[in-house]
């Protein structure tokens, strides 16, 4: 004969199963999106769309900075890099020649990247403030680092055929993390996006939404919250355009909003 459970020993044993299957469709759903973005990824470093850019990243990578001739360059289209299941996307513009181009990953091994991780490490999003190269131990908690343009481009100034050719890229990453935030680095990069959104009908006007650093904009529908800031470039930050406390702010009222 088969015993009776008591009400509440019945209640502990569902508890327990309930949390082992919510434990199972976290990681199950955690391994897809990171399939998924590895899949993305090597589709982006094998992309060779825009001959103009193909050109200058490989030149770049043979006529090397004096300063980097022991450093063999990546000199290939730069791909996502982040937490698989990162509620914030953050939208940088390219590759620096010498910094992504030259490393492998966004915002690694220059003045811009420098500044930023120490900010999203200040902010909560990443495991240490320093970026310097793919084996360097950094990691993004929450948050996943994406571009309009994934190749260098000549004196900092994309195309706007080249563009649209990367567009594809920042699509399946949206799909593929569905976060709740955005956060646009830059003009470019907040253009780029709403162009996207407004090309698939999810907005009607860019005009709507103005670019100024520390703007937040609730889009229609479950679109994410739309965050920008200037561009963590030495132009804005050695100027004082943009200053460790302002782009700190941003990252915090996005931790705010995320926290809901």
């Amino acid at each position: 004969m088969v015993p009776r459970l008591g009400a509440a020993r019945f209640r502990d044993m569902l508890v327990r199963r309930l949390r082992s299957s919510a434990g199972f469709m976290i990681t199950f759903q955690r391994e897809r999106r990171l399939s998924e973005l590895e899949k993305l990824n090597q589709e982006i470093i094998h992309c060779r769309a825009c001959p103009r850019l193909v050109r200058y990243r490989e030149q770049v990578a043979r006529d090397k900075r004096r300063s980097f001739l022991a450093w063999d360059y990546w000199g290939k289209p730069v791909p996502g890099f982040g937490d698989p299941r990162a509620e914030l996307l953050i939208l940088g513009l390219a590759p620096a020649a010498h910094g992504a181009n030259r490393t492998g990953r966004m915002f690694t091994g220059d003045r811009s990247g420098d500044f930023l991780y120490k900010a999203l490490f200040r902010a909560g999003f990443a495991n240490q403030p320093t970026s310097t190269n793919r084996e360097d131990g950094l990691a993004l908690k929450n948050a996943y680092m994406a571009a309009t343009l994934r190749c260098a481009p000549p004196a900092n100034k994309p195309l706007p055929g080249e563009l649209a050719n990367c567009r594809h890229f920042l699509e399946s990453e949206i799909e593929i993390l569905r976060p709740r935030a955005m956060l646009v680095l830059g003009g470019i990069a907040m253009r780029a996006y709403l162009g996207l959104l407004k090309e698939r009908g999810q907005i009607s006007t860019l005009a709507a939404f103005p670019f100024r650093h520390g703007a937040s904009y609730e889009l229609p529908g479950d679109l994410p919250r739309l965050f920008a800031s200037y561009h963590p470039s030495q132009q804005n930050t050695f100027t004082g355009k943009l200053t460790d406390a302002m782009m700190l702010k941003v990252l915090r009222d996005v931790r705010q909003f995320l926290a809901r």
